[in-house]
């Protein structure tokens, strides 16, 4: 009896060892399944072009081109190759503005007002991809993207000494580009000043200046993405957005360095050339823009602002346009009717030289992902992606305005709004 006792107790153990071993043998290939996914992850960035070191521009700090905190700027930049040796993509980051001196200082202790405080490598997608296969007019260009500090589209150039704050986004702007100039962008030639969101109004505000800058011979264009903030009323009836810029343009000492064609016909609110509705109109230099109707960080912060929804009755519509009642919805569509006038009144439709790419996905900045710049995912408009709209804009197959039907016509649109916008 008691060695069947025995023989049981020692089958019980042998089952329970085998039960741990097998557990830990699940773990163990959990672990190498999950290391193996990282490393095929890196390869696959790698392949992308992902990888790509930062440069800080120290040389700039003493002309004064400096980040809000006064470190040095930054860029990241891809060299092109073979046919691209000699064209050039700058495209500028984005992430809002500073409309006074305590979220300057708010701003300062992030990597938007710090190069101290960005990543030393960038990952690059979409319009910077490396891949001839999901990028195949710019893949092999010299590409830049120009890290963003100084909280006011590259506009600025004042300085606050009691609080330790510089506002020298224009000194910034012209010093990369002399910086890169000198790196052999004096020989481009092709050249685009592209940018997202606060990026795309600089790419917009800077793009005649960079016309300038660049030799004559060189075949200049210009791309904002989602950059075509409009001058509109919020949901209260007030002036909110007008209101917030005028803070950043006064405290940044932007007007002076905002186009002069615009600021000239502006009278007594020059500020208001913060608005591409009034810029566009007297451009020089050719631009595309690739723009939501429904821009969802204008819905949530030129349309529907909390300081103008203190009940937060927009707050789930907001957040999901599903979730918004019919009555929030006509206030949604009568919105993309005013950017629509805006964009026409600004002659995108009229001109030549302007191209657009008018989605009506909820979304806000699409030219940087591969998921909605060229992949199977990609929003399509007039059965084309946006790649394929703008490079055949830039390269002049075809004349291209693409524009969408009402929300929620487009099947094509990301389900999930791709920037969440924070409020301003």
């Amino acid at each position: 009896m008691r060695a069947l006792l025995s023989y049981g107790y020692i089958s019980k153990e042998i089952s329970g060892f085998s039960s741990r071993l097998s557990r830990m043998i699940r773990a163990r290939l959990r672990q190498w399944l999950s290391l193996l996914a990282c490393v095929l992850t890196i390869i696959s960035l790698k392949a992308e072009g992902a990888s790509v070191g930062i440069t800080y521009l120290q040389d700039a700090v003493a002309k004064g081109a400096v980040c809000l905190d006064g470190s040095p700027p930054a860029y990241h930049f891809d060299k092109g190759s073979g046919t691209g040796v000699n064209n050039w993509i700058v495209h500028i980051e984005g992430g809002g503005w500073c409309e006074d001196v305590q979220t300057c200082l708010s701003r300062k202790k992030t990597d938007l007002g710090s190069s101290k405080l960005m990543v030393k490598q960038f990952g690059f997608s979409g319009l910077l991809s490396g891949q001839q296969k999901s990028n195949p007019d710019f893949y092999n260009w010299n590409r830049i993207k120009v890290r963003y500090c100084d909280g006011s589209s590259f506009t600025g150039d004042a300085a606050d000494p009691a609080n330790n704050l510089f506002f020298r986004g224009h000194r910034i702007f012209e010093a990369i580009v002399a910086d890169l100039l000198a790196k052999g962008m004096k020989n481009a030639k092709n050249a685009i000043l592209s940018g997202c969101s606060a990026g795309g109004l600089a790419a917009i505000l800077n793009c005649d200046r960079f016309r300038d800058l660049l030799p004559a011979t060189t075949k200049v264009k210009c791309l904002s993405d989602a950059g075509f903030f409009i001058h509109a009323k919020d949901v209260s009836g007030g002036q909110h957005i007008e209101n917030f810029y005028s803070q950043v343009a006064k405290l940044h000492g932007s007007v002076r360095n905002l186009p002069a064609s615009c600021t000239s016909r502006m009278g007594a609110k020059p500020e208001l050339c913060f608005f591409p509705q009034y810029v566009v109109q007297t451009m020089k230099t050719p631009i595309f823009f690739v723009n939501s109707a429904y821009d969802s960080w204008q819905i949530k912060n030129i349309l529907a602002p909390s300081a103008a929804d203190k009940s937060k009755a927009w707050k789930n519509c907001k957040l999901d346009l599903k979730k918004c009642t019919p009555a929030q919805l006509k206030v949604i569509q009568d919105y993309r009717t005013t950017f629509l006038l805006a964009i026409n009144r600004a002659g995108v439709l009229s001109s030549p030289t302007k191209g657009m790419f008018i989605d009506s996905c909820y979304a806000h900045c699409q030219i940087g992902k591969q998921i909605t710049w060229s992949s199977d995912s990609s929003p399509v408009v007039g059965n084309m992606k946006i790649a394929k709209a703008f490079g055949d804009w830039y390269y002049e197959r075809s004349p291209l305005r693409k524009l969408d039907c009402p929300y929620p016509c487009n099947p094509t649109c990301p389900k999930v709004d791709s920037e969440s916008g924070l409020d301003v």
